[in-house]
């Protein structure tokens, strides 16, 4: 390894406590990518304003959106954990509308799969979004929609399957 990807690997380890693993093995190719994108992620899993089952709901929906293997299988348990119900995720995987969904649920699925699908929501979309969890909510699920599609991208061209 250079200097910079092992002062990358160790930021890593700082920030989540075990070594690179998945996406960041490969973003270890660009150290300074890899150390800000890790932090981006820190906060956006760990940190943001959407509790976890609604972060996790949306890494599901991008997941899906990606056809992302790796990172569905890593999160889809966590979100269940989380308290979405085992036919969110099972719709989604089939690629449908996930039924009996929560308020603030069915907005940010909405909201999302605008986000992915047409690249800017109406306005119903986005108020009801804005309702349901707030301005600061909101543009954390796009940071979050925006982030996993980011590490979708690299596993899909690491690994295309």
């Amino acid at each position: 390894m250079t200097p910079a990807q092992r002062q990358a690997v160790e930021e890593f380890r700082r920030l989540r406590g075990i070594d690179p693993f998945g996406p960041f093995v490969a973003l270890l190719k660009s150290p300074e990518l890899l150390t800000r994108a890790s932090a981006l992620g820190e906060y956006l899993r760990y940190r943001s304003a959407l509790p976890p089952r609604l972060s996790e709901l949306v890494i599901l929906i991008t997941a899906a959106h990606w056809q992302q293997r790796y990172e569905w299988d890593l999160h889809a348990p966590i979100a269940l954990e989380a308290g979405v119900a085992q036919s969110t995720p099972d719709a989604l995987s089939a690629g449908r509308r996930p039924e009996g969904l929560a308020e603030d649920e069915a907005a940010l699925y909405e909201f999302c799969r605008a986000v992915h699908d047409r690249t800017r929501p109406t306005e119903a979309v986005h108020a009801r979004a804005v309702r349901a969890v707030g301005e600061q909510g909101v543009t954390d699920a796009i940071g979050i929609c925006g982030y996993y599609a980011l590490l979708a991208m690299v596993l899909n061209v690491e690994d295309p399957g």
